[in-house]
């Protein structure tokens, strides 16, 4: 009984070895963490009311891109742009998203083009592409993030 008591005793000792592991800190942890998000993506695409009822992440997206796609042609459709661009038929706008709800927009052009007056585009752009609806900004790890994409707004439809 003596040598399995002494034999209990050695194992004990021996046996906090296995229980005391190192904790990492709480920088390694941090880095650890931030390589592992993946910066590109949100967690939630920018939403309207309209879109907020389909569980599918990537139909709510389309969702939203085709009502606000839908909402600038409209706003864009008795305008003046049409008459001074008669050839223009397709602008693409950079939509920006802030995490107060804010959206900016911006129009892309070629980098070759001298043929549009940049400034008038953008200032028609700014005067018509106001009052939208509320959006939802994206969501990255429970926080509202700024997003940004550029959609191709059609101008004539024939």
């Amino acid at each position: 009984m003596k040598q399995y008591s002494l034999f209990l005793v050695f194992i004990l000792f021996n046996s906090c070895q296995y229980f005391d592991k190192q904790v990492p800190s709480e920088k390694e942890l941090l880095q650890k963490e931030l390589k592992s998000i993946n910066w590109k993506e949100v967690d939630e695409y920018p939403s309207v009311v309209d879109c907020d009822k389909i569980e599918d992440k990537k139909q709510r997206q389309q969702c939203f891109f085709d009502v606000l796609t839908q909402l600038i042609q409209e706003k864009l459709s008795n305008d003046t742009l049409a008459m001074l661009y008669p050839e223009l038929d397709t602008i693409e706008v950079k939509v920006t998203i802030f995490p107060n709800a804010t959206m900016q927009f911006e129009p892309q052009f070629p980098k070759d083009s001298v043929a549009y007056d940049k400034i008038k585009i953008d200032s028609i752009l700014k005067a018509r592409l106001v009052d939208f609806p509320k959006i939802n900004p994206a969501i990255k790890r429970g926080l509202p993030v700024k997003t940004q994409f550029i959609l191709p707004v059609i101008l004539k439809v024939e």
